[in-house]
Parts: structure tokens; sequence; C-alpha cells
């Protein structure tokens, strides 16, 4: 494996081995090697034909001129090819592997993060650790082997120059980068939180967009979201600053090297034996085709180190973000998921003791609530929003763990005897069956079909040209109402014995919704008296004979 640094783990966890980036970095390789050469082959050929020599001197060099500038671009165009395959493959990998870890793992982890949170980890921090392999892995690996082979043709042509431009390859292509990723360190991490709170901002607008209207708090919130754009803009600006800082050290360590390259070349002209002098050499005149290579050889190993300190912030960008997905999948824990989840089928009790919910803060009063639930007991959660009506739902479930004080099940665990059923339930674009079985996957059609007939959706099956098998785009397929009692309708066909509902009337009509809440909380209708119904709404005056906690 490749250790313990989170983006090396990442890297593995998206199927990235050690040969995997080879292939790639040959290929830069060769390409960044036909540059080197060709500036070389070039230097030589440019001051040698200055000599005006029999053009049949030339020929072989002119030849390797152009293959060196066609393989070039050919290694080049290569390289890319295979560099984004190998980080398009990751990237595909590495999401496709932390929905199963998410799926299958703790889902006390998904519903205790935001949603914006668990949206960078899925969309741009992935790409971040993609974006390492494109611009960090591969262009260091290359550099590294070009500096190596700069340095070696110039120690076979002067070993003082030779040195020289290995001190100076090393101040553009390690000093600078590393200057530059320590430098950044701190901004990529306030660049990534401030991308966070844009993100989360943007995703408040577009799916409460109506609400906050109504409230007239979508002036409060675009402000909000302007402020975070202008934190994340600052954020960009300052790492930019900093890269410039170290990237100015590249054309520095250039002019020391070419400035010094050609003093010594001076000094080799003076007195290097006859064979590297042309025929005015004995008043020492430089040799033109070393002076050449002297000076021409640092300008083309540079392209090579150029680039290093944004590969190095690119490392650093994606190391970071790998901490981020690697902490989201250490936390999911080990991938258990299977076919069914195994709900206890017997019926079940819930009790709470001085329970205090919330995430990170108490949100229920000093002593907590108590609550001694039996089989066919109906409870409504009422509240403002955002109170925490819809935390205490899924602390009741056990996906959240209490503040304070405790809540059990009996005779099985929560997590075997209660389900949680959220607001904004995802609807899939598949089959009517297919998003109910997500509930249940040994679901019978005939349950299935009581099930649809029990919320109000008879008729509308009925209409559909498929019945069951009719494909749903969606929920932009079917109006608010529909989604809302499809919803319904998968709690009705789950296994749980203890389902908490969250806004289960939201969006239906007016004249519907209490007549829904009735049938809901009426031990005798659709839940039967052998389920605990705990309903989070908005509209408890419709049923005015059903325990009530407030919940502020």
């Amino acid at each position: 494996m490749f250790g313990d640094d989170p983006l090396l783990r990442a890297l593995a966890f998206a199927g990235v081995r050690r040969r995997t980036p080879l292939v790639a970095i040959g290929l830069g390789a060769g390409g960044a090697l036909s540059a080197l050469a060709l500036a070389a082959l070039s230097a030589w050929l440019i001051t040698r034909a200055w000599q005006m020599p029999p053009v049949l001197y030339l020929s072989v060099a002119v030849t390797a001129v152009r293959a060196l500038g066609i393989s070039r671009a050919v290694f080049r165009y290569l390289e890319r090819l295979a560099t984004h395959d190998v980080a398009l493959r990751a990237m595909a990998t590495a999401r496709a592997r932390l929905y199963r870890a998410l799926a299958g793992g703790d889902p006390a982890v998904t519903v205790r993060s935001d949603r914006s949170a668990l949206l960078a980890r899925t969309a741009e921090d992935v790409d971040e650790i993609g974006d390492a392999v494109v611009r960090g892995l591969v262009p260091m690996a290359v550099g590294a082997v070009t500096s190596l082979a700069a340095v070696a043709i110039m120690a076979a042509v002067s070993p003082v120059s030779a040195v020289v431009l290995a001190v100076a390859l090393v101040l553009s292509g390690v000093l600078a980068p590393l200057v530059g990723a320590r430098a950044s360190t701190r901004i990529v991490a306030d660049g990534a939180h401030a991308r966070e709170q844009v993100g989360a901002n943007v995703t408040g607008l577009l799916w409460h967009a109506g609400e906050l209207t109504v409230a007239r708090r979508r002036d409060r919130a675009l402000t909000r979201l302007r402020d975070a754009d202008d934190r994340h803009a600052r954020a960009v600006d300052a790492a930019a600053a900093r890269q410039a800082g170290a990237a100015s050290m590249t054309p520095i360590a250039m002019l020391v090297s070419i400035v010094a390259a050609a003093v010594i070349a001076v000094d080799l002209a003076s007195r290097l034996p006859g064979s590297l002098m042309d025929a005015s050499s004995s008043d020492g005149v430089v040799t033109p085709m070393l002076f050449g290579v002297l000076v021409l050889l640092p300008l083309s190993s540079f392209e090579s180190t150029g680039p290093l300190t944004d590969a190095a912030i690119a490392w650093e960008s994606g190391r970071q973000s790998a901490a981020r997905v690697m902490a989201l999948v250490d936390a999911a824990g080990p991938t258990t998921v299977t076919a069914d989840p195994v709900f206890d089928p017997r019926r079940a009790s819930l009790t709470a003791r001085s329970l205090q919910w919330g995430r990170g803060r108490a949100l229920g009063p000093d002593g907590g609530i108590d609550l001694n639930l039996r089989p066919g007991d109906r409870l409504l959660v009422t509240g403002r929003s955002g109170a925490g009506k819809s935390t205490l739902g899924m602390t009741l479930t056990g996906l959240l763990a209490p503040v304070g004080g405790s809540v059990t099940s009996e005779p099985a665990a929560l997590e075997q005897s209660a389900a949680y059923f959220a607001e904004e339930a995802h609807l899939f674009s598949t089959s009517v069956r297919e998003n109910l079985r997500v509930a249940r996957g040994d679901v019978t059609d005939g349950e299935i079909v009581d099930a649809l007939t029990d919320v109000g959706l008879g008729g509308w099956l009925a209409t559909l040209p498929a019945g069951l098998d009719t494909e749903l785009a969606g929920a932009a397929s079917i109006s608010g109402g529909q989604r809302r009692r499809l919803l319904v309708a998968r709690a009705l066909v789950h296994a749980a014995s203890i389902v908490v509902l969250d806004e289960p009337t939201e969006h239906l009509d007016p004249a519907d919704a209490p007549e829904m809440l009735r049938r809901i909380c009426d031990p005798a209708d659709i839940f039967g008296p052998d389920r605990i119904v705990v309903v989070i709404t908005h509209q408890s005056a419709a049923v005015d004979d059903v325990p009530t906690i407030n919940v502020g």
C-alpha cells in the first residue's frame, strides 16, 4: 500500500497502485527529454550553421531536430491521454467506493454530516484528488527525471556548469515548490471551508427558496451567499499571491544559471584544447557550439521545473481533500450493507429518559424529556423551523447519539426496530415498484398496491400506462403531494416497528393534509396497532387527541 499520508491512502482507495502512473510518467519524461535533446541539438545546429559548413555536414542534425520536435509533441499528447485516463478512472472508482462506504457503513455518518459538506466530499474533494495526479504527481516525477538528465548532459560538457545548474534546479524544482506548498497550506484549507460555505448557502437557497421568500429572508440568505463568495475569492487571491511569490524563484534561478553558464563558457574557451575551438580560438573567442549548448540547455531544463510550484500546491490541495474524504470513509466504518437490512419483526417499545438532543449543543429542555411509548402509540413533535424537530427524530431512531440522557427500545436495539423517514427523501428515476422496494427489498406487488391505495394513490396508479412498471423521472415527474404520499407508502411497507415520519403531510392540498395526518395517527388505520409512529409536523391542530411535544 501507499502509506499513512492521506493523499496516498486516497489514491490507493481510488484503485491507483504504485505502478499505475508509470506509463504516464514515462511518456511525460519522454516528451521532456525530447525537448531537452531538441534544445541542445538546436543550439549546436544554429551555431554550427553560422560557420557555414557544407550542407551535408548538417543533414543528420536537421533530420534529428525534426524528429525530436515531432516526438516531443507526440509524447506530450500521449502523456496527457495516459494521465487523464489514470485520474478519471481514479475519480470514478473513488466516488463509487465512497458511495458504497456511505451506503453500507454507519448511517448516522451521513445523517450527522451537513448536506453541503457531503456534496463537497463527493464532488470537489474527489476532483482535487484527481487533480493531484494530473497537476501534481506526474509533473513532479517528470521534472525530477528531466532535471537529472539535464545535469548529466551538462556535466559531460562542463562539470562546474553542471553544479551551478543542479543548484538552480533544486532552487526552482524543490525549494520553490516547498515554500509555495507550505505558504498555501492554511490558505487552501480556508478556501475549502469558504467553498463549503458557498455550497451550503447555494443549496439552502435552491432547496428552500419558497420558504425563504414567504418568510422574507431571501435577501438575508443572498447576503450570506455573497459574503461567503467574497471570503472564497479572498482565499483564492491570497493563494495566488503566495504562489506568485514562490514561482518567482524559478526565473531568478534560471537567470543565475544562464549567466553562470555564459561566464563559465567564456572561461572554458580560453583553456579548452583546440578540438573545441574554432579557427580564431587562439584569440580566446568562445566556441559557438559550446556556448549555445551551455546557454540553451538550462533554458529547456527549467521548462519542467517551472510548473512544479503549481504541482506542489495541487498536491497539497489534493492532500487536504483526501484527508476529508478518508475521514468520511473511516467514520462510516466497514461496509456491511446487505440486500435487505434486518429488522426485528417483534413489536417494540420506545423509552427515553432525560433525553437531550442536538448537534454539539443540547436543544431539549434542561431536564430533557421522558418517553414511554408502546405498540399502537402515536406522538406528535411540533415547533418552529430550526428548533431541532428533525434532530430529535434522528435521535429517537439511533441515527444521532443523545447529547444527554438515553433512548432505548425493547426487545431489539434501535437500529433493528426504528426507522427515520426524512422530509426530503429521494425519489429515484426508476419504476414505481423499485421506488418502494428501496424500503424493503422483498415487498410483494400486492403489498405495494395496498400501500399506494392506503395513502390515496390508488386512482393515480390506475392511470399509469405500465402500472407499477411505470418509470418515474425522479421527483420532477410527479406533484409535490404525490411525492409526499409515495414517501409515506415507503414507510408503510418498511419492516420497522418504530416509525418516525418527518413532515408527512407537507405539500398536500389544504383539504387533504389534515385527513392524512388523522389517518397516520389513528392506531386503527393505515399504520395499524402494532407500530409506534412519531410524526414531526407543523399541522398538529388537525389532531387534538395525540400526545404532543413542542420543542420550541
